[in-house]
């Protein structure tokens, strides 16, 4: 099979109808320059930017990535020329290059939320808006707005006042928390569109050559296929708590297969993220393997394999085709 993949991945974010469910993972991709060297984006769903802050960022010190068994720490923190000159030379680029591109926002109050929604209101080439409740909250000493359902609720709030009206707007949030399905619900109750999950965990490792630890930051958000489980999981509760709000899975996604759990679990796209730091075009990779997989189980629309895990045993769906019997033999 080509990379070219089929109509039958053709896909719906609620009213952000998508050429098929791969997308990047929010910091994963760069500016989207950087994979350009390898594939042409446009192939992608469509392109999830670096989280956007209101003013430019260095981030945190080195060292600030370090490996873990099957996954990856990272205490980064947002590091980004700020909206400005995302404005300028970044969103710009990528609408030249015809990539549907979901623009990632992050704050550290409430207004700096309703701010960034506001300064791309009129901004052309936005497909939807990524709200990043998984960040600092220095309006409460720190902690995350994606910790408390009040929290993550008055973020979206401010959101969806301050966005172009019709403009998708998605929740991510964090899986670190006592019930997840509640902080998806306020998040929806108060504008979001769709959700998506997960940011990554918190995780921390020890240098036994330094006896310190591993990064500047002390901890870090672990990724890769270490959280698979735990994010298939989030996404399996909340699409049975919401099964009419659209999802974006994220967590360790690798191969076509892995995009597909998350399918069956209950999203209606996907993210690679890791993964790209070691295979670039993992996108297009992904998308071509699911593609395979889904004609390989005789499902005719990736819409039908969505939630299919939370089906009765025996349950067939309309638009997979039946299996041809075998011929006599003579």
């Amino acid at each position: 099979m080509s990379d070219r993949a089929s109509d039958r991945v053709r896909t719906a974010l609620g009213a952000l109808e998508l050429p098929n469910p791969v997308l990047t993972a929010s910091g994963c991709g760069g500016t989207g320059r950087e994979l350009a060297q390898f594939f042409d984006l446009a192939r992608l769903g469509a392109f999830v930017t670096t989280s956007v802050m209101p003013q430019a960022r260095a981030g945190r010190p080195t060292p600030r990535v370090t490996e873990t068994p099957s996954g990856l720490l990272t205490a980064m923190g947002l590091p980004g020329p700020g909206i400005e000159t995302f404005l300028e030379r970044d969103l710009p680029w990528l609408i030249e290059q015809d990539v549907r591109t979901i623009v990632s926002i992050a704050g550290n109050s409430v207004e700096e939320f309703g701010d960034l929604a506001r300064r791309l209101r009129h901004v052309p080439g936005v497909a939807a808006i990524e709200v990043n409740v998984a960040c600092p909250n220095v309006e409460d000493r720190g902690r995350m707005f994606g910790w408390h359902p009040s929290a993550a609720a008055s973020v979206l709030r401010a959101v969806r006042a301050a966005a172009r009206p019709g403009t998708p707007i998605f929740a991510k949030l964090a899986p670190d928390v006592t019930d997840i399905v509640g902080i998806a619900l306020a998040c929806v109750d108060a504008g979001a569109d769709g959700l998506t999950l997960i940011n990554t965990m918190d995780g921390m490792a020890i240098d036994p050559h330094t006896l310190r630890p591993a990064l500047t930051g002390v901890s870090g958000g672990l990724s890769g296929p270490a959280i698979r489980p735990v994010a298939v999981r989030c996404v399996y509760q909340v699409h049975a708590a919401l099964p009419s709000t659209p999802i974006i899975g994220v967590g360790g996604i690798a191969t076509g297969l892995d995009a597909l759990e998350f399918i069956l679990a209950g999203a209606s796209a996907v993210a690679v993220g890791t993964a790209l730091f070691h295979d670039p075009a993992a996108g297009p990779r992904v998308l071509r393997e699911l593609d395979e997989a889904l004609a390989a189980r005789r499902i005719g629309r990736l819409a039908d394999a969505v939630g299919l895990a939370h089906k009765p045993a025996g349950y067939v769906p309309p638009q997979v085709r039946p299996q041809e019997p075998e011929k006599e033999k003579l």
